[in-house]
């Protein structure tokens, strides 16, 4: 079974997705590594390189690929569901899971890594609270076709409620 992480950035689907994975005895995937090592290029130098669309349709080619027989917890990058069909797809293909944390410990973790994210630099922290108002704004209604929503639960939480929800064994 495929299980889809997704989430504002920062979230934790990365930590989660590393960390579930081996409780249920599946494979980890981080899409965005993948699309990385499938290109050669980081992300930041693919959308400087080839575009913002070129990215977007590797997210979805992908999602379209994923072998539904396949055991994999996947981190998707915090846009993915918002692109195409891939909202669509992921519900189809799997489960999605909307890490939904709380506000201030998203923002707590964007200003820690924020040299990591150069969408970010140079924010002060109230300039990345509203950033992540406004970017969550816009991509709420996508995070919300999600299957389950686990606000801040932890991974152990989060892998009972999959085992409740699916045919993962305990």
């Amino acid at each position: 079974m495929l299980v889809f992480l997704i989430g504002f950035m920062g979230c934790g689907k990365s930590y989660t997705g590393r960390h579930l994975a081996p409780l249920l005895g599946y494979e980890f995937v981080d899409m965005d590594k993948w699309i990385e090592e499938k290109e050669g290029l980081t992300i930041n130098a693919i959308f400087e390189q080839k575009g913002e669309e070129y990215f977007r349709q590797m997210e979805r080619n992908y999602l379209q690929q994923l072998d539904t027989h396949k055991n994999l917890i996947i981190s998707t990058g915090g846009g993915a569901p918002c692109f195409y069909d891939n909202m669509k797809v992921m519900n189809e293909k799997g489960i999605t899971i909307y890490l939904n944390r709380a506000k201030n410990k998203v923002v707590e973790r964007l200003i820690k890594g924020q040299h990591k994210r150069p969408l970010l630099a140079g924010l002060t922290p109230e300039q990345l609270a509203d950033f992540y108002d406004d970017r969550l704004t816009a991509r709420k209604s996508f995070y919300e076709q999600a299957q389950l929503h686990v606000g801040d639960a932890d991974v152990e939480e989060i892998a009972h409620v999959l085992r409740q929800k699916s045919s993962i064994k305990q």
